[in-house]
């Protein structure tokens, strides 16, 4: 027989935490995650500079969320993929390349939002 499910806040809370770890352990565990907070942190803060406007200020901040959210995926599928088995297998190899590459489309996403961005306000 299975637990009962927390409903209402405690199950909130409860989602809360398992996020809050979530994030520690790809804090602690995953360099490109690291690399990736210390991006964005720099690109938040010039963000305040280079808007014009909120909606500005929202367009470039929204894909730096969106890097940090796919870094994220692309961990847990690294990590499912090796749980399963840490030999070589064309199947996971491919999993870890797709994911890679959603990561390297977020840094182009970027890349192209925030040139369009400056080359308006700047030039």
């Amino acid at each position: 027989m299975s637990k009962p499910a927390k409903t209402g806040m405690a199950r909130l809370l409860e989602a809360t935490g398992h996020s809050i770890r979530g994030i520690k352990v790809c804090w602690r565990e995953e360099t490109a995650f690291r690399l990736d907070v210390g991006l964005c942190l720099v690109l938040f803060g010039l963000s305040f500079f280079l808007a014009e406007s909120p909606l500005q200020w929202l367009t470039l901040i929204a894909p730096l969320f969106l890097l940090l959210i796919v870094e994220m995926l692309n961990s847990a599928i690294e990590v499912t993929v090796d749980r399963i088995g840490l030999e070589h297998h064309e199947m996971s190899g491919r999993a870890k390349d797709i994911a890679s590459a959603a990561v390297m489309l977020c840094l182009f996403l970027i890349v192209t939002i925030w040139g369009t961005i400056a080359w308006t306000n700047l030039v």
